[in-house]
């Protein structure tokens, strides 16, 4: 627990530094948490971590998280173009190997790069926002808060297991207890908004940051279960990898972005 708590601050003070840093210092931080990320993701489905394949999964991070570059080298692809792109070189990479890639390989590595890629890339834009310092401690302190309030009701009050098949410790208490504590604290960065963000749209940004991070803690659960480990990687001593502790801001910062629910 010691370890555990010391390297929780360490690595949440580097953090936060980046994030109030801001600009290139912090794209830079959070590309290279994309690449350990996707590092800790290859090496999980066994695939060398240099190998071809991987090397088109880290062009594919660098791309979604930087398309700025494709129109430097004279090229400009959209989204959907870049995915196109990366599925076609996957499944070459099927042909070209006679199947020792297999199809499933590919698209699990595309999976891979389109999880991580786009989760880190809009943790990237959230900062870039006007206002983006205020949207991006307002994500992170709501996952945060449901972290927090999930594992401290659970321990307290949960009798219910939400999905012991997936997570056995996980309970509906628990989960409750997240989803209030994340409205709460959506709910005073409104009051102290200055009008930046309603009450109104605070209650649903404090209810998706909880539930969809809840789901993408779960994802991360099944897909580590599916493999026989515990942790995504060993870069953070106690705490596991990268994966491990963004699992939830993956999936809740592009969420929040689809449904618009950042008023910019």
């Amino acid at each position: 627990m010691k370890q555990r708590v010391i390297t929780g601050i360490v690595a949440g003070a580097l953090f936060l530094g980046f994030v109030m840093l801001g600009g290139l210092w912090y794209n830079f931080f959070i590309f290279l948490m994309a690449l350990i990320g996707f590092y800790e993701f290859i090496r999980m489905i066994g695939v060398p971590a240099f190998s071809g394949t991987a090397i088109i999964g880290y062009t594919g991070i660098i791309f979604l998280i930087f398309p700025d570059l494709l129109a430097e080298l004279g090229l400009t692809l959209t989204l959907n173009q870049i995915l196109w792109v990366l599925m076609i070189l996957l499944l070459i990479a099927t042909v070209t190997t006679k199947n020792k890639i297999t199809v499933q390989t590919a698209a699990l590595i595309f999976m891979g790069v389109v999880y991580v890629g786009i989760g880190f890339y809009y943790i990237a834009v959230t900062r870039q926002l006007p206002a983006g310092l205020f949207w991006t401690f307002l994500l992170l302190a709501s996952i945060w808060g449901s972290d927090a309030g999930a594992y401290f009701v659970g321990r307290s009050f949960g009798k219910n297991k939400l999905w012991p098949m997936i997570s056995p410790n996980k309970t509906i208490e628990g989960a409750i207890g997240g989803i209030v504590i994340a409205i709460i604290i959506a709910l005073l960065f409104a009051g102290f908004s200055g009008g930046l963000l309603g009450f109104g749209r605070a209650v649903l940004i404090g209810l998706s940051a909880s539930v969809i991070g809840q789901l993408g803690d779960l994802a991360q659960s099944a897909y580590k279960r599916v493999y026989g480990i515990k942790d995504s990687g060993t870069l953070l001593p106690g705490h596991g990898g990268i994966l491990d502790r963004c699992d939830s801001w993956i999936f809740v910062f592009p969420f929040v972005h689809i449904l618009m629910l950042l008023p910019y």
